[in-house]
């Protein structure tokens, strides 16, 4: 994890893509945000070398691959699973199956979408402090 890296943010939703961005330039990190609209363009992307992301950060329910799939597929590629990068699911959902689902597949949270700018500002602004003071095996690079 590189705390200075990309907040890759995959998310098809043009209005969800829009309110994140409103709450990330609120918060003023210096980061870069880059948004993947299309879920199938993130494996390409993330096994670019040159691309050492702080967090991702991933819708659930999407077109063409949905972010369960996308998150194993990610998995059995040692050229992004090494790079030890944080994935937290963001979802208008709180089925416990589908909780239960993504925690099988190892991601480091769970979050159900907020509909007003306060609370869901707040989330992100608790989700980015914990990764910013976390340790994992790439953090010290």
């Amino acid at each position: 994890m590189r705390r200075k890296g990309e907040i890759i943010i995959i998310e098809d939703d043009e209005d969800d893509r829009l309110f994140i961005k409103d709450i990330f330039e609120s918060l003023d990190y210096p980061n870069k945000i880059k948004f993947i609209e299309d879920p199938m363009d993130a494996i390409p992307y993330l096994s670019n070398p040159a691309v050492m992301p702080f967090i991702i950060i991933s819708d659930i329910n999407m077109p063409k691959i949905n972010g369960f799939e996308l998150r194993e597929k990610i998995l059995c590629i040692s050229e992004i699973s090494s790079k030890c990068v944080p994935y937290i699911f963001l979802s208008t959902s709180k089925n416990p199956e589908n909780v239960r689902k993504a925690y099988s597949a190892n991601v480091q949270g769970y979050f159900k979408k907020e509909e007003n700018f306060p609370a869901y500002k707040t989330m992100i602004k608790n989700i980015m402090e914990y990764w910013l003071t976390s340790l994992t095996p790439a953090s010290q690079i």
